[in-house]
């Protein structure tokens, strides 16, 4: 299965709390689930929530530990891998989000600071192809995505497949990674579809 440990936004927005919980394990449907090491599937994640939410996530458990404006999850989702919560001031307000930090590396939770900084401060909203792939498995409902299976050929197995529809009542199936712009744009909410790509930016 496709695995990448680059730091990555993966939804576009500020996400409610039912968002928030549905991408905490944007991967449950993952062939072999309990079988692999999932940690450099989640780790590098990140998304923006809202203060109540942050707030929310800080009274559940004492953090595993805090380092000024943000902290650790004591309960780790995978391996090493566990959420961090950053409060960052951005362009004059403070901002709130979750990202996945992998905690065998000490550096994690700096790094992905620095990376949602430098992402959020450039002088014009954009997404670039891969957020805007990311936003699309976000906010589609389990039913509509899954994994390729024994089905598909094997180069395609374990890859992320998302049903699409072509105004009957049938579905086929498309590899994520393979939609065309027009498949993608279908796809985003309507206020997403004409935001420029970061070259264009």
């Amino acid at each position: 299965m496709p695995v990448t440990n680059k730091i990555r936004k993966v939804f576009e927005g500020v996400a409610t709390r039912r968002e928030m919980f549905g991408m905490f394990d944007r991967h449950a449907q993952r062939p072999n689930r309990w079988d692999e090491d999932a940690a450099p599937l989640y780790a590098g994640e990140w998304f923006e929530i809202g203060e109540a939410e942050h707030d929310y996530m800080f009274e559940i458990l004492p953090p595993l530990w805090i380092r000024g404006a943000m902290f650790a999850m004591r309960e780790y989702l995978t391996g090493s891998v566990t959420s961090v919560f950053f409060a960052l001031r951005i362009g004059g307000r403070i901002r709130y989000f979750h990202g996945y930090c992998d905690l065998s590396d000490h550096r994690a939770a700096e790094e992905m600071r620095r990376a949602i900084i430098e992402r959020e401060t450039k002088p014009q909203r954009a997404m670039s192809r891969d957020e805007r792939l990311e936003h699309i498995w976000s906010i589609t409902a389990d039913a509509y995505r899954g994994y390729a299976g024994e089905d598909w050929p094997p180069t395609f197995r374990g890859r992320r497949v998302l049903a699409l529809f072509n105004g009957t009542r049938d579905s086929i199936k498309k590899c994520l990674d393979q939609l065309s712009d027009d498949e993608i744009a279908g796809k985003l909410p309507v206020h997403l579809r004409h935001l420029p790509s970061p070259i264009a930016a």
